[in-house]
This record gives structure tokens, C-alpha cells and sequence, in this order.
């Protein structure tokens, strides 16, 4: 049985970039978003699936510390190659519906542009915000961007649990306040479209 390191790996080793069925030459949308979340000289932001994304550039560029996490090693080798070494980069490959190291550090934001709605079982769906919620710090954000319910079944040959903001919402808990949420259609490389909710959340101090 393919182990999910190894499907993304498949995928990743075997597929252009632009190829990929989520890719994107844009991020304005995301850093739409991000435009909401006061910044800092020392704000760092947790990508639980970087994948091979323009957006990790577009960040970078922008002077966050960066914490990239992927369950495929393949993709961090190729987003290692195009960016180079940094020490405001940290690097992980880890499942990330499973715990991550008591060591991760903790970010000001947490950014997932499509990792979510991968994940299916309970356990790892509670692992994931489990992950969430440890990493990210009081009074930080979080941005999830995910296949919304009328969106497609399917991606990358596996099956998806689409989200409503109703369930995004409740899934997070008490703890984190909704500040703005979106339905954005996004235009896949060979024109169709997938339907996406944005959702923006803020973590109550303390």
C-alpha cells in the first residue's frame, strides 16, 4: 500500500509545477488576506503543506521567518533548490495529521492553502488542529483556505472532506475568533474551476 509520503513524492517527482493541479502563478489571494494581520519586524508563519508554492517566495520576499513543513520530501528538495539556504527558514517533513515534535517552534501565523481537506479519518482531522492550535501562538492567526462544500470530490487522486466556515469554526474551538471569511473560485491550470472558502481566525490571548 502507497504510504502518503510516498504518493506526494510521486506527484511532486513526476509532475512540473505548473502542471499541478493546485498550482498557482498568483498568491494575491492569499496574501489578500494576510494584508488583514498586522505585521511585525519578527513575524513567522507555519505552512503545514508548502508543497513547491509561489507563495513561499512571495513571502520570503516580504522578510518573514518561515517555518516549511511537507509531508513530501520531494517537493521540500525542489522549494530547497529554487530558494536556497536562509536562517530565517526552517525546515520539517512531517504528516501532519500526526503530533508534531514538542520541539516546533511556535508561529504567528498559520497559513494552509489546501492541506486540510486532504486528511479524512477523525483522528487525523484532530491531530491536524491539534497542530494547529500548539504551533500557533496567543494572540496569532490562522488562514484556511480549503475546497468549500460545493467544491470538487476529488484532487490529486484521492478522495477530500470539503468545509464549510460552520465547521471550520467549531473544529478550531473556543479559543479562536473568525475576523473574515470568502468563497473564492480558483481556476486550476487547465481552466476549471474549483471552489474554495477562505477563512480567516485570530487566537484569543492567554
Amino acid at each position: 500500500m502507497t504510504t502518503r509520503n510516498e504518493h506526494w513524492n510521486t506527484i511532486f517527482s513526476a509532475t512540473a509545477d505548473s502542471e499541478l493541479g493546485w498550482y498557482e502563478s498568483d498568491a494575491s489571494q492569499t496574501l489578500k488576506f494576510l494584508s488583514l494581520i498586522p505585521k511585525s519586524e519578527t513575524t513567522t508563519i507555519f505552512l503545514p503543506g508548502a508543497g513547491t508554492s509561489v507563495l513561499v517566495d512571495e513571502l520570503f520576499a516580504r522578510g518573514y521567518k518561515l517555518i516549511l513543513n511537507d509531508i513530501s520530501d520531494e517537493a521540500l528538495n525542489k522549494l530547497r533548490s529554487r530558494i536556497g539556504k536562509n536562517d530565517r527558514l526552517t525546515w520539517l517533513n512531517y504528516d501532519i495529521s500526526k503530533p508534531l515534535p514538542k520541539t516546533t517552534p511556535q508561529a504567528d501565523i498559520w497559513i494552509d492553502r489546501a492541506v486540510l481537506h486532504f486528511l479524512l479519518e477523525e483522528s487525523g482531522i484532530e491531530g491536524y488542529f491539534a497542530n494547529l492550535n500548539s504551533a500557533t501562538r496567543s494572540g496569532g492567526y490562522a488562514l484556511l483556505a480549503e475546497f468549500s462544500t460545493t467544491g470538487a470530490t476529488k484532487c490529486a487522486g484521492l478522495d477530500l472532506h470539503r468545509y464549510s466556515v460552520e465547521e471550520m469554526t467549531d473544529r478550531l474551538g473556543k479559543d479562536f475568533e473568525l475576523i473574515k471569511s470568502e468563497n473564492y473560485t480558483y481556476m486550476n491550470p487547465v481552466g476549471e474551476p474549483r471552489p474554495y472558502i477562505y477563512a480567516l481566525y485570530r487566537k484569543h490571548n492567554g
